[in-house]
């Protein structure tokens, strides 16, 4: 079932339950005056799930605009209250109240439905949920292990290692055989299918559960019916489909644990894995969590890179501006072949991009502020103030990225423009403090897989630019961007609605050289949030 085809139908059984709805709505979505301003839905009750049906990621923003962008108002969710934040000052403030504004409960509550575990394994991640009660916190231990797994150091080294090395691979095999010769590729798939075995190969290891293509493409189904999970209004009805695909995902990973292919595994991985089992968590509902841990580290990262490589080709000059940089930390060597012939190498190592390709980065930051959709949610836990305004227990806070990132009053009178030198070094007083930008989150929500992702978008779009030319196979509409109105609700990228075509060929006057990749590792941070400046 489609995305669309998800939301008419979920649509149509939350307009069948309206009635047996109803009064419980109107008892949970009372306004009280000392709350934010209350955001009116075009029909009583489901008006706001029609309107986020209809705009996705703009929903928010409209809204925002409609009401003369408040500093934060209030939306009725068919029952549950929603308070909106949408200054980047009050986001700050929220941050620093993790125990009264919490992430916790939220993200268990979302990871139990989503990862459709059962009931002990669902209690046991409530449990201490903040992690300030005397015994374990199941949920707290899982957070923090994948943070300290996935920071800059040896495990992370390891990672890029694996995955630079597939990349390369899925390069090599889509290269021309000639000068004369071309490839024609849909670029989102290719970059899907690349990213997901680069990436799942980094993290599973050699008996990776995803080298099973009917397991792949089941993940992928999982993930296009994301939005009806989390819903969960008639699942068995309205996510039939992409329950089935996670739960086939599911006994995938658990047979790859029951097989030992968790011994081969990669340190973020094996610390999931032996935190479910030392905390009496039943195997299959290790695996079913581990499913959620997929969604973390496969669903941004085609998007993002597929935006870096669309906006370095849409804007002229700028691939070839890119490509001075990247040429510039490229090492050349030559040596004989069996022949006797002359062979040139040249050598991309990715670690050296971080430091010496400031429009490279600049770019790649301006997409993920250009193309951000993704949203940090909190619960409130006891009535707090914001702004002045009243919070009550029990509601949620949202924080959209996208309200943020559109703001003019933030970003100045070009933030609805592409500007790939917004981030450049030399630009920092023209641009607002660094957490105005969200696309990796903050606090609590930061992600924890930034600096992977970042690592692999780089090797990607760096080796990708350095041995191929490209162009749209439609050459009438060009580099014209594709729509990206179906976008997933896991995702904080937009996802461009077709599989966008084009035609690449070697790079001219590189044709007949050979081509290798290398990370050397290192701790060098390219510091993108507030949370890693201090790092860089």
């Amino acid at each position: 079932m489609s995305y669309v085809g998800d939301q008419t139908l979920l649509l149509a059984a939350l307009a069948g339950g309206a009635a047996i709805i109803f009064l419980l709505a109107q008892k949970l979505s009372g306004h009280d005056p000392r709350e934010p301003p209350l955001a009116r839905p075009s029909i009583p009750i489901i008006g706001h799930l029609v309107g986020m049906a209809r705009q996705g990621f703009n929903y928010p923003v409209d809204l925002c605009r409609k009401m003369n962008s408040p500093s934060v108002y209030t939306m009725n969710l068919a029952g549950q209250k929603m308070y909106v934040a949408t200054k980047p000052n009050l986001i700050q403030t929220v941050q620093k109240q993790p125990k009264i504004l919490a992430f916790e409960p939220i993200a268990a509550k979302f990871s139990n439905v989503v990862c459709g575990v059962g009931k002990e394994a669902g209690d046991a991640i409530q449990r201490n949920i903040l992690g300030d009660e005397p015994g374990p916190s199941l949920f707290v231990a899982w957070h923090k292990l994948t943070y300290e797994a996935l920071r800059p150091g040896p495990g992370l080294d390891a990672l890029n290692r694996i995955m630079i090395k597939n990349v390369a691979e899925s390069l090599d095999k889509i290269a021309p055989a000639n000068a004369t010769d071309h490839r024609t590729i849909g670029m989102t798939s290719w970059l899907r299918d690349t990213i997901t075995k680069a990436t799942t190969r980094a993290v599973y290891g050699p008996s990776n559960p995803y080298e099973d293509p009917a397991i792949a493409e089941a993940f992928w189904e999982f993930e296009a019916g994301f939005m009806a999970i989390v819903a969960n209004v008639l699942p068995a009805i309205t996510a039939r489909k992409a329950l089935a695909a996670r739960d086939k995902v599911a006994n995938a990973i658990e047979a790859y644990y029951r097989n030992g292919g968790i011994d081969g595994a990669s340190g973020v991985t094996k610390a999931r894995y032996t935190t479910g089992v030392d905390s009496n968590i039943p195997l299959c509902d290790v695996a079913q969590f581990e499913v959620g841990g997929t969604i973390a580290v496969l669903v941004n990262t085609t998007p993002a890179t597929f935006w870096t490589l669309f906006m370095l080709h849409a804007h002229p000059g700028l691939r070839d501006q890119v490509r001075k940089e990247i040429d510039a930390c490229t090492l050349t060597s030559i040596s004989k072949g069996p022949d006797g012939s002359e062979v040139v190498t040249k050598t991309v190592e990715i670690t050296s991009l971080k430091s010496k390709c400031p429009l490279l980065l600049s770019a790649y930051q301006e997409t993920l502020r250009y193309k951000a959709m993704g949203t940090s949610v909190r619960e409130v836990v006891q009535d707090t103030k914001l702004d002045g305004y009243l919070l009550k227990k029990g509601a949620m806070l949202q924080m959209p990225t996208r309200i943020i990132h559109t703001d003019e009053s933030v970003w100045g009178p070009t933030v609805m423009e592409y500007n790939p030198r917004r981030f450049l070094p030399e630009e920092k007083a023209n641009r607002p403090k660094d957490f105005c930008f969200r696309s990796f989150g903050g606090g609590k929500t930061l992600c924890p897989g930034r600096h992977f992702a970042t690592n692999e978008v780089l090797a990607v779009v760096a080796v990708f630019l350095s041995r191929f030319d490209m162009q749209p196979v439609d050459e009438a509409k060009g580099w014209e961007e594709p729509t990206a109105f179906n976008t997933n609700v896991a995702s904080v990228v937009m996802e461009p609605d077709v599989d966008f075509k084009v035609k690449i060929k070697l790079r001219e006057g590189f044709e007949n050289v050979k081509w290798d990749v290398r990370s050397d590792g290192g701790d060098k941070v390219f510091a993108m949030v507030t949370e890693d400046i201090a790092e860089a």
